[in-house]
């Protein structure tokens, strides 16, 4: 969820297939739970990088295929930028 000046007069919840649902109630948030998937080969994994209000770097990766989550605050975008490509190019490795 994320906190946005739109429709919303708290807080909106936008889902990975589009779904985005203005301050949802708790019988929302079980809804849309309940819809995740955890077959959907398409969506297995994904990096964010998002520039906070502070000037620093939220950087997260995740790759549920492999149980692999990581979440870090950083501030050097050379290092993001070569660990994320590092990490991308691992992605089509079929190994362990």
């Amino acid at each position: 969820m994320t906190e946005e000046s739109t429709g919303a007069d708290y807080y909106i919840a936008d889902t990975e297939n589009g779904d985005h649902v203005d301050d949802p109630s708790e019988d929302s948030l079980f809804m849309l739970f309940t819809e995740l998937n955890t077959v959907d080969q398409e969506a297995t994994w994904y990096a964010s990088v998002s520039l906070l209000d502070d000037g620093t770097y939220e950087v997260e990766y995740r790759d549920a295929r492999r149980r692999e989550h990581e979440l870090s605050v950083q501030t050097d975008r050379g290092q993001i930028a070569r660990h994320l490509t590092i990490w991308l190019a691992r992605r089509h490795f079929r190994g362990p």
